[in-house]
């Protein structure tokens, strides 16, 4: 089977695996949601959902789904709170868990993440990727990647990106399988559990900025 983002697998196999596994967890994973949803609303006000623009696969940009973890206040006594201070204690739970991600399957049966993939990150970032970089969303996006199961945010942009690089031209179906059971240990051991890349990560500042400011 041919690897690669150009292969066989990736471009046919992988979509219908992703829409076969995403009508087996539809029920289950709603039924967590709909539980997540009472939960998120008795405790905090605000939407249940946070929906944010991302860019997906060739850089499209499409809507993310994922379950509030914080408070929607930004501010308080003049003074801005850190992600760490807006999580709600219900929210640490969803995010430990990692059932804040649950909503991205009506995303994947929307065709646009699937289950393995890189991470989609914040649409501001497209114009300060080098041209290697931007190869990242020669993929559909994921919930879980290989930058995820490889470090997630202990490492640093750069490292991440080559991750995402390395699994674009490496995507198969035994990695994709190695991804998933890698990504349930960490999930079960907690392991690399933190926030979303784009809420506690420092700020990507673009390899473009730095390539310049070495001119």
């Amino acid at each position: 089977m041919t690897k690669g983002s150009n292969g066989i697998y990736n471009k046919y196999i992988k979509r219908f695996l992703d829409i076969c596994l995403s009508l087996i967890l539809l029920i289950p994973a709603t039924l967590i949601i709909a539980l997540c949803f009472v939960v998120i609303k008795l405790e905090s006000k605000g939407p249940a959902f946070f929906v944010q623009k991302r860019p997906g696969y060739k850089g499209k940009v499409f809507s993310i789904y994922k379950l509030r973890t914080m408070r929607v206040e930004t501010e308080k006594d003049g003074r801005k709170l850190s992600d760490m201070e807006r999580m709600t204690k219900s929210g640490a739970v969803i995010r430990k868990l990692s059932f804040d991600e649950l909503p991205q399957i009506f995303n994947i049966l929307k065709g646009e993440m699937s289950f393995i993939g890189n991470r989609p990150l914040l649409c501001k970032y497209l114009e300060l990727y080098s041209d290697e970089e931007m190869r990242r969303h020669d993929v559909r996006p994921g919930i879980s990647g290989w930058a995820q199961v490889n470090g997630r945010n202990e490492i640093s942009w750069e490292e991440k990106f080559k991750l995402d690089v390395w699994y674009v031209d490496n995507v198969s179906f035994s990695v994709d399988l190695k991804i998933l059971f890698m990504t349930i240990k960490n999930v079960l051991t907690h392991k690399g559990i933190n926030a979303d890349e784009g809420e506690t990560m420092a700020e990507f500042a673009g390899s473009k900025v730095k390539e310049t400011a070495n001119v």
